[in-house]
């Protein structure tokens, strides 16, 4: 049992004790290391053989995926707003059973259109089992500690690719890429569906007290300013930093290194992102909500910037890679938090979800649009230099996300 499981606080049960059920925060850290591996990063590395059995394009395929993305952020707004009024549990287990149906599809796929189908599918799938969800039922259960569990549940989702990348081409030299995506998808029926049917089953407490509470409705939220700017800000971060995420070994080979050096700078960020998150939860403490979204915005722009005017050597790519990935890491927690920080937890899963869909749209059209640009920007360094603009213009946008807390009842509540 952790220190998150015991701790209690003010009232949501009736009783003075607010509930923490012990088995959501290593549940939730099964099924998003399961989930995000299975139905993201497989993808990535089965494509490839994919394009090679079938004759279809790589341009395609990408296409069928990106299309899941662009479909879970709009879909997740609604999945928000269920979780607000009835908890996680029937959304989350149904979005099990929904992604495992959409592996079986693509892997039994006879033709491009019943792939399109099995991706829209896992879209749905997705908006109902990764972060967003997730987050609504930590934030909802652990507030006010609600940070460390986020922190734990990203730390778990930052191994997905460090365990299914290396399984899924394990299983890909020894089976067909259908036979793959069957096993995984088994996997993914045996781990997420029984997890999330039985870990999640705790009563759904109502919203607690938080200093940032607001009287206004999530109708009103969604128009201010602030809310308007946050998302915009979110939105030109999350195209930048995904863009950065698909270029940064063309960028390198371009330079002149290997493929394989190129890789472990990429690899080496993945992992500075999950260092990044371990440092969230300390900055939040020390900084004031719009200073810190500001800063951390405004640092994905500048170890873009870095990575666009850095030729070498390579161990200095390395270091510049890893910092823009704690960054990353950083900024995952940074919009898990956005909501409560400045709005209070009652609404979180519907403000959430309509925060997080153009950012989540943006992250997928993020390599088309940056294959596209780099050839008439004249090569990689000028992408690089465009978005670390676009970077540095999502954190001036950001400047205007404070939010003034009228509720003087709000501000003197004790922590609970």
């Amino acid at each position: 049992m952790t220190d998150l499981d015991t701790r209690t606080g003010g009232a949501a049960t009736g009783t003075g004790v607010r509930s923490r059920p012990r088995a959501v925060l290593p549940a939730l850290c099964a099924t998003q290391i399961t989930g995000w591996g299975i139905v993201y990063y497989a993808f990535p590395v089965l494509n490839p053989q994919i394009t090679a059995a079938t004759g279809w394009s790589a341009g395609v395929t990408m296409a069928a995926f990106s299309l899941a993305l662009v479909v879970s952020g709009i879909a997740g707004i609604r999945v928000g707003r269920i979780i607000d009024h009835r908890g996680p549990r029937t959304v989350m287990t149904a979005g099990s059973v929904g992604g495992t149906v959409s592996m079986v599809i693509v892997a039994l796929a006879p033709n491009l259109p019943v792939f399109f189908a099995g991706w829209l599918l896992a879209g749905f799938a997705m908006a109902a089992t990764f972060y967003q969800p997730a987050f609504a039922a930590l934030t909802r259960w652990f507030a006010p500690d609600h940070v460390r569990a986020l922190t734990v549940v990203t730390l778990a989702g930052g191994l997905a690719s460090t365990v299914f990348a290396p399984l899924t081409a394990v299983l890909a030299d020894h089976l067909t890429w259908r036979t793959t995506y069957l096993v995984l998808a088994a996997i993914l029926a045996a781990v997420t569906i029984p997890a999330h049917a039985l870990a999640l089953r705790a009563p759904w407490p109502p919203a607690p007290p938080t200093p940032t509470d607001t009287d206004s409705t999530p109708q009103e939220v969604v128009r201010s300013r602030p809310f308007l700017l946050l998302s915009v800000a979110f939105t030109l971060s999350a195209f930048a930093m995904y863009a950065v995420v698909v270029t940064l070994v063309p960028l390198l080979v371009e330079r002149g290194y290997t493929t394989a050096q190129a890789a472990w700078a990429l690899g080496l960020g993945g992992a500075g992102q999950t260092l990044g998150r371990t440092l969230y939860a300390p900055l939040a403490r020390h900084t004031c909500t719009t200073t810190r979204t500001v800063v951390l915005v405004a640092l994905g722009g500048l170890t873009t910037a870095a990575l666009a005017i850095t030729p070498g050597p390579h161990g200095l790519l390395i270091a510049v890679s890893i910092a823009a990935g704690m960054v990353r890491g950083n900024l995952t927690l940074l919009q898990a938090t956005a909501i409560t920080d400045r709005w209070g937890v009652q609404h979180y899963g519907k403000l959430s979800g309509i925060l997080s869909a153009p950012a989540m749209t943006a992250s997928a059209l993020a390599p088309f649009a940056a294959a596209l640009l780099a050839p008439p920007l004249g090569g990689y360094p000028n992408l690089f230099a465009v978005l670390a603009g676009l970077a540095g213009a999502a954190a001036l946008v950001s400047l205007g996300s404070s939010v003034r807390h009228a509720r003087q009842g709000a501000a003197s509540r004790p922590a609970i």
